[in-house]
């Protein structure tokens, strides 16, 4: 459960592929145009899945579908690659004039 000034994620729906511009790419025409964005809940508290309002970072007040309370960063640069210990060492050899 959230509760009211909880750093949330929402998602919702900004205009749906019927309302799109025909301006667009086919493909892109036939998708709905969505907004995830993060912020501060408004309302006293809030299950997931609940309509709430959310103040933005900015300042921003925006309405959407609870998807996530606390929301963080979980990208990565990838796992371990081993080869890459190799072109490190390599390269600092080189850059101090050891490899010509």
């Amino acid at each position: 459960m959230a509760k009211r000034g909880d750093w949330v994620r929402i998602h919702a729906i900004v205009l749906k592929a019927d309302e799109r511009t025909a301006k667009l790419p086919a493909d892109t025409q036939k998708c709905d145009l969505e907004m995830w964005t993060k912020g501060f809940l408004q309302d006293e508290s809030a299950e997931i899945g609940d309509t709430v309002t959310i103040q933005t970072a900015v300042g921003r007040l925006e309405k959407g579908t609870l998807i996530e309370v606390g929301p963080y960063y979980t990208h990565s640069y990838g796992k371990f690659v081993p080869e890459i210990i190799q072109i490190d060492k390599q390269l600092r050899e080189i850059m101090s004039g050891g490899e010509k």
